[in-house]
Parts: C-alpha cells; sequence; structure tokens
C-alpha cells in the first residue's frame, strides 16, 4: 500500500522538510505539499520590500524550483485538519487525504486583546504585508511636507521590528520624503532577552538612522489615528506597523493534537512527534521540546536546522524505523537596519558583537546560503546584490 504523505506550508520549516522527504522517502510513498502561495518566501528578508518592492523577485522561490517532479503540489489554504478521518481541509471546501502529515504552516500576528490594534496595524507575515507597508508609507509621505511630516510608528522592537524601522528609515532617505520614524518597546530594552551588547549596538545604529526609539510603556489602545502609550502619552499616526509577536494559526485550533491553550501552537517532542503518531509538527506552528524550560526559538535559524531532521523523521516513521533527536544551536544573531547590519556571538568568530561591512556581508550571505540550499547558486547569486 502507498502511503500518503503530506507537507503544510512552504516556509523555511515546510521547504526544507519537503527536500528532506524527498531525499529520505522511498517510491512506496507520495508526497503530497500544500501551501496557500506557490512560491517560497525568504521571510527573514522580506521587510527590504518595504524600502525597494522590486526586492520580491530575489527573495521568492517558486515551488517548481525547488521540489522534484515526484511530489504533487496543491496550492490552497487550510482552514482545518481532521485527525479522525486524516483529512486536511481547503478553503472552499477541498480536502487533501493523508496517512502522515507534517505540520509547518508558520504563525499569525497576536494582537494580546490590545483595543484597536488589529483593526488598525498593518503586520509583516507575508510578501503582501510587506508590499502594503511600502504602499502605505509612500502615499503617506506624498502627503506630507516638511512642516508636517508622515508619522510612521512600529510596535514592538523584536527582529521584525527592528528591521522594519530600518527599512522605513532607508526609504526615507532614499526618496529625501518627510518622515518621522516611531519604534515603540513595552519592555526596558529593544530586542527583549538577547545581550545587552548587541541591544545598546542596534539602539546607537537606529538613533543614527532617526528612529526615535521608545522603551518601558506598552501600547494600550489604538484608534484610527492614535497610539496610546503607557498612561499618558500619544502618538498620532498615518502608518502603524504591529511587529510585537506571534501565535499559532487558526487552522490548527481544532486539530485532536496537544496544544497550547492560548496560542494553539503544537506541542512537539525533539523528535517532532506529536501526540497523534500520524502528525508531526514544526517550526513556528509548533512548541518544539529542548533541553531547559524553554521550547526551540520560533526563528528562521531553528527552522532551517530543523527542518532536515523533521523530514529523515517523518520517512522513518513511514518506514518503520527508529526517530533521532533534534536539538537547536544557536549559530548568532545577525540583524539589519537598512543597509548596515550588527552581528552577535556568531560561531566561529571572535568578536562578540560587532557591525561594518563584516557584518553586511554576513547577512547577505545567510539569506544567500538558504536559497542556493533550496533553489540553487544561481539563483542565490542573483539575489545577493538586494540582501
Amino acid at each position: 500500500m502507498t502511503e500518503k504523505v503530506v507537507v503544510l506550508g512552504s516556509g523555511y520549516a515546510g521547504a526544507g522538510a519537503v527536500q528532506s522527504l524527498e531525499a529520505s522517502l522511498g517510491p512506496e510513498a507520495d508526497l503530497t505539499w500544500v501551501s496557500d502561495v506557490d512560491y517560497h518566501l525568504v521571510l527573514h528578508e522580506s521587510h527590504r520590500c518595504i524600502r525597494d518592492p522590486t526586492v520580491r523577485e530575489k527573495i521568492t522561490v517558486p515551488v517548481t524550483e525547488i521540489r522534484s517532479d515526484s511530489t504533487t503540489f496543491r496550492q490552497g489554504e487550510v482552514v482545518g485538519i481532521d485527525t479522525d478521518d486524516r483529512e486536511v481541509e481547503l478553503a472552499g471546501g477541498g480536502t487533501v487525504p493523508y496517512d502522515y502529515l507534517l505540520v509547518a504552516l508558520g504563525s499569525r500576528t497576536a494582537f494580546f486583546g490590545i483595543e484597536g490594534l488589529e483593526e488598525h496595524a498593518r503586520t509583516l507575515k507575508s510578501l503582501d504585508d510587506a508590499l502594503a507597508i511600502h504602499d502605505a508609507v509612500s502615499e503617506a509621505a506624498a502627503a506630507a511636507s516638511h512642516g508636517d511630516p508622515a508619522q510612521v510608528v512600529i510596535g514592538g522592537a523584536g527582529l521584525s521590528g527592528i528591521q522594519t524601522a530600518g527599512e522605513v528609515a532607508g526609504f526615507r532617505d532614499d526618496h529625501n520624503a518627510d518622515i518621522d520614524i516611531h519604534l515603540v518597546e513595552g519592555l526596558e530594552r529593544i530586542l527583549p532577552g538577547s545581550d545587552p551588547q548587541l541591544q545598546g549596538a542596534l539602539r546607537k545604529r537606529l538613533e543614527a538612522a532617526d528612529v526615535d526609539v521608545r522603551t518601558g510603556e506598552f501600547i494600550g489602545k489604538v484608534d484610527e489615528d492614535r497610539v496610546y502609550v503607557g498612561d499618558d502619552d500619544e502618538l498620532a499616526y498615518d502608518v502603524l506597523v504591529w511587529a510585537g509577536g506571534i501565535t499559532g494559526r487558526e487552522a490548527v485550533r481544532d486539530a485532536n493534537v496537544d496544544k497550547d491553550d492560548r496560542s494553539h501552537r503544537i506541542y512537539a517532542e525533539r523528535t517532532f512527534e506529536t501526540t497523534d503518531d500520524r502528525v508531526f509538527a514544526m517550526g513556528d506552528s509548533a512548541l518544539i521540546d529542548q533541553p531547559g524550560e524553554e521550547p526551540a526559538p520560533p526563528t528562521a535559524q531553528a527552522a532551517w536546522q530543523a527542518a532536515e531532521v523533521a523530514g529523515t523523521n517523518l520517512a522513518r516513521r513511514v518506514n518503520g524505523q527508529p526517530l533521532t533527536e533534534w536539538t537547536h544551536k544557536d549559530k548568532g544573531t545577525v540583524v539589519s537596519i537598512g543597509e548596515k547590519a550588527v552581528a552577535h556571538d556568531v560561531l566561529y568568530v571572535p568578536l562578540s558583537t560587532f557591525g561594518g561591512t563584516p557584518a553586511e556581508i554576513l547577512k547577505k550571505g545567510i539569506a544567500a546560503r538558504w536559497i542556493a540550499d533550496i533553489a540553487g547558486v544561481r539563483r542565490a547569486i542573483s539575489a545577493w546584490s538586494d540582501m
């Protein structure tokens, strides 16, 4: 009997796992790849499109360049998973049957119940989001003047928020636009939880780019033209971007596997197994067990590392073989602020925190290496100048 293996999602986790499965599955299995878009987005570079939308050609890789001809691709939005009937439910009523399933659907933006935030804020979780932010910033800048500059407010100073601020600053400088940029973080430091040396270096570069960095007060409410921060501060805005956290996809809410009650992210072992022996989970969709108290981080780096092991393990399950455990290894952090970058604790590099040309080349190299891994060196070389 031919086993039906299905992978959901075309992000880092899904794209990487498909290639791993293709290398590991025997001819006794059929592989189907399901995604709502027919390309892989290099998401950690999507902020580049805020400054220059033509970059989209370099950070999107068609699935036809990733999968082999033997893998079936099905484009559709996943809206549910029926673990009893072993079916993936698609928008419009279609279904995809499976014998074994890998959930790698990524995450959506968490709004934490902040009044008005979901209604009024833009997010950065897709290519369309990045292009929409570009358009909104362009329109606001066109209507602004030196005496009445456009106001761009970015909530959340994690990786996405910092890099978004940097790209808006780059757009402002490229177009000599009248734009004020405000980056708001509720905790005391930007990039919360990271090394203070890295936090300081990033803040220094943001402020040098004329970004108003505000920390220590949370956004409490949003209306159609103002953000209310803390007890008595408020910011008028023309464009509001929220980059304050992630939560699970609605598609997995009713799936009969153990998951976090609040976020609906699926609990997974270090083997990527869930409480259903036919369902594996990884990437931002999952809370993957790790040594210590914290699960694997929801980062591109972690998804890249996990994808090969997850694909191999699912193939091993199909073939009745023992599974291996995966442990995330942090290889360092590189954050871009426009054309500049800061790197910290990079594997095999003696400097703790550094910027300048070495960090900028490293940032480009990370993206290029991933593109080369999934789509070939030629495409990576083509994308290099826009990373």
